[in-house]
């Protein structure tokens, strides 16, 4: 789903670290508002390449754009969403508190916030838990505040790294489609990362499947499946379409076969 008005571009990245290859030069370019989810086995750079197009890991080699700008450094248009959502809120604050964070960091005045923070708290749900503390909250519910979090800033690009993966398989489902609306709504453009292929399939336009152990001969980026699914989808019925099981047999023979 390449146009000639990408709006992330991945030239040549490689990303050595410790003197270890952790992924190979990789290109790809993303669409805005496409949704593209990243799977792999472990340790082959799914997270590193997260980081980079976030500008929070430098390339050794290639670059990353936004718009046609390299990616140096983070950026407010940008936003990263935590697997550890217990760690990524901060304790002290309420549901409100930790959501105000990104506009006091953006410099947005006192008097600005309120109407934004209950604007993405009513998005994700919460609106009723404003003044509540994350201990107070279940897992789901904190991911929802971390997400509302990130939606504050008004991101054009979310990076999620395994939100859901510590969470159980309905909260799971619950969330996934609500990130589903939400990035339909907004016009979000995301890049997603899981181990879960079917959550792939489920919530992405495409999906890039890593390799793990990068080099010659060898490249990190293995595959990349267009998902051909109608939107919206749906639980049930999405995951008994033909397309779907296909996609689910194709990346489940290549994660058996990177571990060969």
């Amino acid at each position: 789903m390449s146009t000639a008005a990408d709006f992330l571009r991945f030239d040549g990245v490689a990303i050595r670290l410790g003197g270890r290859e952790i992924l190979s030069p990789t290109s790809f370019d993303v669409a805005r508002g496409e949704f593209v989810c990243i799977v792999g086995p472990s340790g082959c750079g799914k997270t590193t390449l997260l980081r980079a197009a976030s500008g929070l890991v430098a390339a050794s080699a290639g670059e990353v754009r936004r718009n046609g700008v390299k990616m140096s450094e983070p950026s407010r248009e940008v936003a990263f969403v935590f697997q550890d959502y217990g760690r990524a809120l901060l304790p002290w604050r309420t549901v409100e508190g930790n959501v105000s964070l990104a506009l006091e960091a953006a410099g947005v005045p006192a008097a600005g916030r309120a109407p934004r923070i209950a604007e993405v708290l009513g998005k994700v749900g919460l609106a009723k838990h404003a003044q509540k503390f994350p201990v107070q909250l279940s897992g789901g519910m904190q991911q929802r505040a971390q997400i509302a979090r990130c939606l504050a800033q008004k991101p054009e690009l979310m990076m999620m790294d395994e939100p859901f993966g510590a969470l159980d398989a309905l909260t799971r489902q619950s969330l996934q489609d609500e990130l589903a609306r939400l990035v339909r709504d907004d016009g979000l453009t995301v890049l997603f990362v899981t181990h879960d292929l079917e959550e792939a399939i489920y919530l992405g336009d495409r999906v890039i499947a890593l390799q793990a152990n990068p080099g010659p001969g060898r490249p990190s980026l293995a595959r990349m499946i267009d998902v051909k699914i109608p939107r919206p989808r749906d639980q049930l019925t999405t995951k008994e379409h033909p397309e779907y099981l296909h996609l689910r047999r194709e990346l489940f023979a290549f994660i058996e076969q990177s571990h060969d």
